[in-house]
């Protein structure tokens, strides 16, 4: 099988650093926003003067050119972010430790080191207590959220500093958000597992165009397979088969965080993924599974680190795709079977702070007209899917696996009207499309700062079959 591997541009680096916040007293309590699922939803960026709860707006990161940092001071449980050139230069996942730097002035992708003439108070600006939210930097590719334990020295590459992991209600406190932000198919990094692959993407100002002059709808990423299907050992070499179609996806990140008064733990959460999608795909020939279960072939494998800015706050997004095509089969019936689907679908897991996680799945894939041809008896089911997986700065939260599936059957019998007559062969055959929706909510989810699951929890299956076409052939 050869390898190959196709980059398309990143998103941007942005750092945020908040001062954890310890008060003596108990801040005000406010009520929790409802446990939210996707939507778009804004707000300012900043708190109200009274201090009660606030809105943050939820978007895309800007270039890093406009991008903000923030920072602010221990001032209880309502401590808010503020802005400032701090970046984190580098980070050991080993030993915990970063290098805390001033950044560029501006545009620029990479921090600037301070000079070992810089003034003591420029380059001491880390403290104990600091929580860092970082974007994508050197040591941290899904970014990092740090609790800053010690200030070891100073180096001349910045202030290096001891961390422990943190949580984001540490930095979101009583604040509020709820948004869903499209990821930009340009960000995926592309990994190609089987040699007939074709990547094809859009957006603003950029349009790829996809395979036989076809454009890719705005904000969406296309990827062609065609492969050779395994057959029944003893098939013979007339009975090949092959499979040829695309998985054409727009997806996008549901975020929301609702704030109880205090940074114990939020009111809200919501992680998830969703979007459009479109797939079609042509099976001819007698496939079969090579020992009798499931066969699936990864033919695309997808990463994206995207930012969210939530209020002053850069969000990092893990986004992992598997597209992979599967048949099961016994290898008798031969099919020349066609289809197209388009829906969406939905998969994450909300918090409320009376009933903890709870898994959301959704999806609405419905087929087109198909066409469909079945001889001889037997069965083959085939799908064209992919395995999704979101979490933050590198903790996975929530896997799905979306499967959309071609099933058809067949049965045959043979009768004979007299003894003059060769026996003839009845087959009746269906063809069903469908979809299943699996997945799991992990423990990482945590990184709210909502208790620990105990345990993985199922997001449940979700089934949905209908009938394409049936009919009854005579030999």
């Amino acid at each position: 099988m050869r390898h190959s591997r196709a980059l398309l541009p990143a998103f941007a680096v942005t750092t945020l650093f908040l001062t954890a916040a310890c008060s003596s007293a108990p801040a005000p309590h406010s009520e929790p926003a409802a446990a939210a699922g996707p939507g778009r939803q804004s707000g300012a960026d900043d708190s109200p003067a009274d201090g009660t709860e606030h809105a943050l707006t939820v978007a895309a990161a800007p270039t890093p050119a406009a991008t903000a940092t923030a920072t602010s001071s221990p001032g209880g449980s309502r401590a808010r972010a503020h802005r400032t050139t701090l970046t984190v230069g580098s980070y050991d996942s080993r030993t915990r430790r970063a290098v805390i730097t001033e950044g560029p002035k501006s545009g620029g992708n990479s921090p600037s080191a301070p000079t070992p003439t810089s003034p003591p108070a420029a380059r001491h600006r880390a403290a104990v207590g600091d929580v860092i939210a970082s974007a994508p930097a050197p040591g941290a590719p899904r970014g990092l959220l740090a609790k800053v334990t010690k200030v070891v020295g100073d180096t001349d590459r910045g202030t290096e500093v001891q961390t422990e992991p943190a949580t984001l209600n540490a930095l979101l406190g009583d604040g509020t958000a709820k948004g869903d932000v499209p990821v930009d198919p340009a960000s995926f990094t592309v990994d190609k597992l089987l040699p007939d692959v074709t990547v094809s993407w859009s957006k603003a100002g950029d349009v790829h165009v996809g395979p036989k002059g076809s454009t890719v709808p705005l904000g969406s990423l296309r990827l062609d397979v065609r492969a050779e299907v395994p057959t029944a050992e003893d098939a013979p070499v007339s009975a090949g088969a092959s499979l040829k179609g695309f998985v054409q996806v727009a997806p996008q990140v549901d975020f929301a965080y609702g704030g109880n008064g205090s940074t114990a733990a939020p009111g809200s959460a919501y992680l998830g993924v969703s979007g459009n999608w479109r797939s079609g795909w042509a099976v001819r020939g007698r496939a079969a599974a090579a020992t009798g279960t499931p066969l699936r072939v990864p033919f695309a494998k997808l990463h994206a680190d995207p930012v969210l800015q939530v209020g002053p706050v850069p969000v990092v997004v893990n986004l992992d795709l598997t597209c992979y095509l599967q048949v099961s089969g016994d290898g008798h019936v031969t099919v020349d079977v066609e289809q197209s689907l388009k829906g969406d679908f939905t998969a994450g897991g909300t918090f409320g702070a009376g009933r903890g996680w709870t898994p959301v799945s959704s999806s609405d894939i419905r087929s087109t007209p198909v066409r469909a041809s079945l001889t001889t008896a037997g069965s083959l089911k085939t799908a064209l899917g992919a395995e999704a997986s979101v979490g933050l700065y590198g903790a996975v939260g929530v896997t799905a696996d979306l499967a959309p599936y071609l099933r058809g059957e067949a049965a045959g019998s043979v009768t004979t009207a007299s003894a003059a007559k060769k026996p003839a062969a009845r087959i009746t055959w269906g063809v069903y499309g469908g979809v299943d929706l699996s997945g799991t909510l992990r423990l990482q989810l945590s990184v709210f700062g909502t208790p620990v699951l105990r345990r993985s929890v199922p997001l449940g299956a979700l089934h949905h079959e209908w009938k394409l076409a049936n009919g009854t052939s005579a030999s």
